[in-house]
């Protein structure tokens, strides 16, 4: 049998609801703006996937920017290679060798003059002409002219000057087999050289570098949106896992969970339903065989009742006459009526905590004196003369007089067996709460025994196998303090008193019935 429990609890809150204001005030912003906790798992999930989107993106962004500026550069470096080449081929027939100063400037400007604008520089032996004269030749660098001087074809490198990039290029004018200008054989002496500027590819990679990184804001943003709808996929299963777990845990064990698909979370909601139905019948079993128990028990006590009335009349008849009879009958007679008294005093503990299982108690309410109450309780078991009692007048409370009897009674016989004297009764009154201390100066109660003083049963020395007590005492005594709807505590051990135990009860006078 399986049961929903998503619209029964989404019912549940909408009853249980404040007023929109009221809530909204009480409710924090991140709840109201249903944002995703960042230390939960949903919050991780978005984190990673977000770190991750955002790690590609800039990987990619930076791969991509090396490739196109890379491909640009080298795009534009043979260009002007192939320009600079050409304009040097076609220009180097009118050059004259040996040659003069205005001839080497009129061949570096014509040069330049295809060449975008670029400095073209001209040298032989200690002539030096350039297409502007007022630039800056420190581009062309010592290295690029030692190379151009050892090849014969166009060498090139590529510089930073002044934060922008520039490619040089350099080659020498070479003869032809007519000792002219312009040809493919012995190098003439003369060397031009030309500084290109890279700006504009520059800022096309830059351009395109920035078109990317724009992008990478939506980017981010929708591997969040991903994120956030696979981690809800995901969470949702999970959430109502955990609202089922809750409530299987209150007690609720019909609660089963949806099974979907045929991954590892409808696994896990296959073996919480396997659990939960495992669970739900070894809780069943367990019920009906304490039910059945409670059941024996009570039929087993009020059977008893009939036989244990006729000889409880019969043992007191023979222990009135006991001083009739011979020494040994009498002490058989005392001792039949005095076990006869204990088996009917647990007859009647059995009976009472089976009501209790039962939950066929019921509280009579009266208005008591406290004070009058516990006196009359320690009067009617002749502990008078052996009890402290702190009573003080005037304190009055609606309650079940004699349950508390059973209580005090109960509480004060266990200080004055277990304990040593002297053994203190103490009744106070304030918050609302009446309160009844029984304290007595013995040894107090060991850790293991504290933790068991109220089971049912229990007997501090397992190794006698008598006593006086039932072992039910303490169970009745706190079972009617709450049916009172209070409880009661066992003090903390300290110094110089021994068990203290507190009789705690919400304080109904007559003003609040």
């Amino acid at each position: 049998m399986s049961t929903t429990e998503e619209s029964t609890e989404e019912a549940t809150e909408e009853a249980a609801a404040p007023s929109a204001p009221a809530a909204a005030r009480r409710t924090p912003l991140r709840a109201r703006l249903r944002l995703p906790r960042l230390d939960g798992l949903r919050g991780r999930l978005i984190i990673t996937v977000v770190v991750v989107a955002l790690i590609s993106a800039v990987t990619a962004t930076a791969l991509a920017y090396r490739e196109s500026r890379d491909a640009v550069l080298k795009r534009a470096q043979n260009a002007a290679v192939e320009d600079f080449r050409n304009r040097v081929n076609n220009l180097a027939a009118e050059l004259d060798v040996p040659t003069d100063p205005r001839s080497m400037g009129r061949f570096a400007t014509d040069v330049s003059s295809g060449l975008r604008g670029a400095l073209v520089v001209a040298q032989y032996r200690d002539y030096t002409a350039s297409s502007d004269p007022s630039a800056d030749r420190s581009r062309i660098t010592a290295d690029l002219r030692a190379t151009v001087r050892t090849r014969t074809q166009v060498s090139l490198q590529r510089v930073e000057h002044g934060g922008k990039p520039w490619l040089a290029l350099g080659a020498p004018v070479l003869l032809d087999s007519a000792g002219r200008a312009g040809g493919s054989g012995q190098p003439s002496g003369v060397e031009i050289f030309a500084v290109v500027s890279l700006a504009d590819e520059e800022r096309d990679t830059a351009d395109l570098v920035r078109s990317v990184q724009s992008g990478l804001l939506p980017v981010v943003l929708l591997a969040a949106v991903l994120a956030l709808l696979a981690a809800r996929t995901v969470l949702r299963p999970v959430r109502k896992l955990a609202r089922a777990t809750r409530r299987l845990a209150t007690g609720e064990l019909s609660i089963r969970v949806e099974e979907k698909g045929r991954d590892e979370l409808a696994e896990l909601a296959h073996t919480f339903n396997e659990t939960a139905g495992a669970l739900e019948h070894s809780v069943g079993e367990l019920r009906e065989q304490e039910a059945l128990a409670r059941r024996f028990v009570a039929d087993v006590s009020h059977e008893l009742r009939t036989p244990l009335a006729a000889m409880t009349i019969v043992s007191s008849v023979l222990e009135e006459d006991a001083d009739q009879l011979t020494p040994d009958t009498a002490h058989a007679a005392r001792t039949v009526s005095a076990e006869t008294a204990k088996l009917t005093r647990l007859v009647d503990d059995l009976i009472e905590i089976s009501r209790f299982d039962a939950r066929a108690v019921a509280l009579t309410v009266h208005s008591v004196d406290m004070a009058e109450a516990v006196r009359g309780t320690l009067a009617a078991r002749g502990w008078t003369d052996r009890v402290e009692a702190d009573l003080p007048p005037g304190i009055r409370a609606r309650l079940d007089r004699r349950r508390l009897d059973v209580i005090v009674a109960n509480l004060v016989g266990n200080a004055l067996r277990h304990g040593a004297p002297p053994v203190t009764v103490t009744v106070r009154a304030a918050d609302d709460w009446l309160t009844v201390s029984v304290a007595d100066h013995g040894p107090g109660l060991a850790p293991e025994v504290a933790r068991h003083v109220f089971d049912r049963f229990y007997k501090a020395d397992s190794a006698r196998s008598r006593s006086e007590g039932s072992g039910l005492g303490m169970a009745i005594a706190l079972e009617n303090a709450r049916l009172h709807g209070g409880t009661i505590e066992l003090a903390p051990p300290a110094p110089d008193v021994g068990a203290v135990f507190t009789l705690r009860l919400p304080l109904r006078t007559e003003s609040a019935s």
